[in-house]
């Protein structure tokens, strides 16, 4: 490896991602990109419908060690912040079968809105998502605040969550 390659390198996402530091922020500018999220009862969501409220989207899957282990601290989170204007959208990655999504919704009693990206549309339009699990944080205005590749901090989360319901 040649010097010269080493700072972008450093400074790449995927190594961030592969370092375990699991997150890194976006600029303030990023919008959440226009989506329509097909859940698990059949029906769909926009993010228009969303807008102004406090969005956690989450990829992940069910065959994603981290995903599943991180489940119950999104439920969690989930609950705690939901009566103040929050809300989670579980996306299941294009390759995990409905029925295992179902399954596992469905036995875990996941609280929050779960949708299937049965053609990958989803992945490719918040920023071309490949590794799970992979979360967004979008404010009220729709700006995407923070992005956690792998399980988020989740003391930090809260502390940021806190912030951005309080801006109302």
């Amino acid at each position: 490896m040649t010097p010269r390659l080493r700072p972008w390198l450093l400074a790449s996402p995927w190594l961030l991602a592969l370092s375990g530091t699991g997150l890194y922020g976006c600029g303030a500018a990023d919008r959440a990109p226009e989506s329509t999220f097909y859940l698990l009862d059949g029906s769909a969501l926009s993010s228009a419908e969303l807008r102004g409220k406090v969005l956690l989207v989450n990829f992940w899957a069910t065959t994603c060690v981290s995903c599943v282990q991180e489940m119950p601290q999104l439920v969690e989170t989930h609950r705690r912040f939901s009566p103040r204007g929050f809300e989670t959208v579980a996306v299941a990655m294009s390759y995990d079968p409905p029925e295992w999504v179902a399954n596992f919704a469905r036995t875990r009693q996941l609280p929050f809105k779960v949708a299937l990206d049965r053609d990958g549309a989803l992945a490719r339009a918040w920023g071309e998502v490949k590794l799970t699990p992979t979360t967004y944080i979008v404010d009220r205005q729709g700006r995407i605040v923070k992005r956690y590749v792998g399980a988020p901090d989740f003391s930090a989360l809260a502390g940021l969550l806190d912030k951005l319901l309080a801006e109302g």
